[in-house]
């Protein structure tokens, strides 16, 4: 069902509990006081019924229908349409997911549109109707307490991303550990918070700036102002993390880089080595190839050979394998391969 809360607010308390729109419709016209109807994932029909009811504007309707909008804040005559990103740290998959929360402000009503799990509204609901003062005044007391409950969700997100850094930093120079891709992972989880909450500050001070304009409530403005200055930091915050991992993702390229140097040095002088060792095997086989040749001719023992029946034959073949040998030996050693 699309209905998660639906209640009716005079001065402050709430005093029905509608069972369904229609209900809460009759119940506003005959009764007066502030509707606040909380919607998750709403299909056409029960958005268009809230629509018609309040006057929201099409466009605004259609963002809420479809989802997938930037944070923003737009103001359709009496309306405010505000589209807010919360987040949460999964602490299982170390990573962040990312909700998406409208909420249409009116005169007399507060609609609420979920696309996600966060932020828990169901804990705005219930601070609020333990504060009857604040929530007395109006509509504008919602949309500052989901506001508030959005950016003081952030600080988790933050500790979180902060521990993943550290644990990125610590594993830098750390042998055989390559942080590249878990810098970039990260890094783009970085980039999609920054999307969902520098947008944030911009918001809240055209929120000051109409409440000035529009001659709202001095005490709500003193807690927008309170949520400006955490929007601010939970921004400054993220974007100095930004600022590390594109530091960090420098050095571990350059770690990386050094690495494969390293390993390429190594290589080299492994091939240098082998080419040396190769170099001394090649010049030994030629030396004894020499004596080889000439004691494998004369192995042959043809009769016509001349030198089988000389006297010096056998000392001149010997000879000529020394000599052979002996020459190789040293042309080998002037080049260094020896």
């Amino acid at each position: 069902m699309a209905i998660i809360d639906n209640g009716i607010y005079v001065d402050g308390v709430r005093t029905e509990n509608p069972a369904s729109l229609d209900e809460t419709f009759e119940l506003m016209r005959s009764r007066g006081g502030m509707g606040w109807i909380g919607l998750y994932r709403p299909d056409g029909a029960e958005l268009a019924s809230v629509a018609n009811e309040f006057g929201l504007h099409e466009l605004a309707v259609e963002d809420a229908l479809v989802g997938h909008q930037r944070p923003k804040i737009e103001r359709y005559g009496e309306h405010l349409f505000v589209v807010l990103r919360p987040a949460r740290y999964l602490d299982a998959e170390e990573e962040v997911e990312f909700g998406e929360v409208h909420v249409f402000v009116g005169p007399d009503f507060v609609v609420t549109v979920r696309h996600a799990e966060a932020p828990d509204l169901a804990r705005v609901r219930h601070r609020l109707e333990s504060e009857p003062e604040l929530l007395a005044r109006g509509p504008e007391a919602v949309l500052y307490a989901i506001l508030d409950e959005v950016v003081d969700q952030y600080a988790p997100v933050l500790a979180g991303l902060e521990n993943d850094i550290d644990e990125i930093e610590s594993q830098l120079f750390v042998e055989d550990v390559d942080a590249t891709q878990r810098i970039y992972e990260l890094g783009r989880e970085v980039i999609d918070f920054q999307r969902a909450v520098q947008p944030l500050t911009s918001m809240v001070e055209a929120l000051l700036r109409g409440g000035v304009k529009y001659a709202a409530d001095e005490e709500l403005q003193r807690y927008l102002r309170d949520v400006h200055d955490h929007a601010i930091r939970v921004a400054e915050r993220s974007a100095s993390f930004r600022s590390i991992l594109d530091n960090a993702l420098t050095v571990a390229s350059t770690i990386v880089a050094r690495r494969q140097n390293d390993e390429m040095k190594r290589m080299t002088e492994e091939s240098i080595r082998q080419g040396d060792q190769m170099k001394r095997i090649s010049s030994w086989a030629a030396i004894l190839f020499a004596p080889t040749l000439i004691g494998a001719i004369y192995g042959m023992n043809f009769r016509v050979m001349p030198e089988l029946h000389w006297t010096f034959g056998y000392p001149l073949a010997i000879a000529a394998m020394v000599a052979f040998g002996g020459g190789l030996y040293l042309v080998f050693k002037r080049k260094g391969w020896l």
